[in-house]
């Protein structure tokens, strides 16, 4: 991986990503892309710290696609953080009724 932006691709799920250690400046979001089979339109994705990293330093978000999901990783740190965290996903099947 060369950055904290790299793509990921997992056909499954729930997985864990281990981020790049590139630098993230404080107040600053980065965002990747995690291509997944496993995720409809209308799922809902969950993401949390799982380790690695300071734990609460960041907040996460996700927005779904049919096929992927694109994560976001904030550092709520006024200082820049180096360091290679460890995300847990969890894709919930829902639909829309």
């Amino acid at each position: 991986l060369t950055s904290k932006a790299t793509t990921v691709v997992l056909n499954t799920v729930t997985g864990i990503i281990t981020m790049h250690n590139a630098a993230l400046a404080g107040d600053t979001t980065v965002a990747f892309t995690l291509t997944d089979s496993a995720i409809a339109a209308t799922d809902a994705v969950i993401i949390v710290h799982e380790s690695g990293g300071t734990i609460g330093a960041y907040s996460f978000g996700a927005t779904g696609a049919a096929g992927s999901v694109v994560i976001s990783v904030h550092n709520l740190t006024a200082g820049s953080l180096s360091e290679a965290i460890v995300l847990r996903f969890v894709v919930v099947k829902s639909v829309n009724a």
